[in-house]
């Protein structure tokens, strides 16, 4: 398995293709950012595409991004647009793909990371924990979970 970034890929076009076929509606929404060039106007000039790959096949996906959909600039950055593609769910990959935003938001000089989500007891497993309820873009309440990376 290989970890690749989306915008520094020569494959764009196969790897946007890949990530149409999630099932998942913020997978289509991340697919229509992509596709129209918005995701870096929307989520900051930084913003990463982390793809957990084999060959070319994609088996899992992320973002690492100065923000997502919750606008608080004491918070950042976020990971988001988090997805495994049914047939590999169970088998931790997304840790690798967290492992490795991690490693990068670190270098960077990120003491923690944020990740916006309506699910509990599913990144507490990757070590996250529970920072606060936060209000969302569209003004929802959302669980806001926290790592620190140092």
């Amino acid at each position: 398995m290989e970890i690749r970034e989306y915008y520094s890929s020569e494959n764009k076009k196969h790897w946007l293709a890949q990530i149409k076929k999630s099932d998942w509606g913020a997978g289509q929404y991340l697919h229509d950012l992509l596709s129209r060039e918005q995701l870096k106007k929307l989520c900051g000039e930084t913003t990463r595409v982390l793809l957990l790959t084999e060959g070319d096949t994609l088996i899992s996906f992320c973002t690492l991004a100065e923000q997502d959909d919750i606008r608080n600039p004491e918070c950042s950055p976020w990971i988001g647009f988090v997805y495994t593609f049914p047939q590999y769910r169970g088998k931790r990959h997304m840790g690798k793909l967290l492992e490795h935003a991690y490693a990068i938001a670190k270098e960077e000089g990120a003491k923690k990371i944020y990740i916006s989500t309506g699910e509990t007891g599913l990144y507490e497993k990757y070590g996250y924990t529970f920072y606060r309820i936060m209000k969302d873009i569209e003004n929802e309440d959302s669980r806001v979970y926290t790592i620190d990376v140092r």
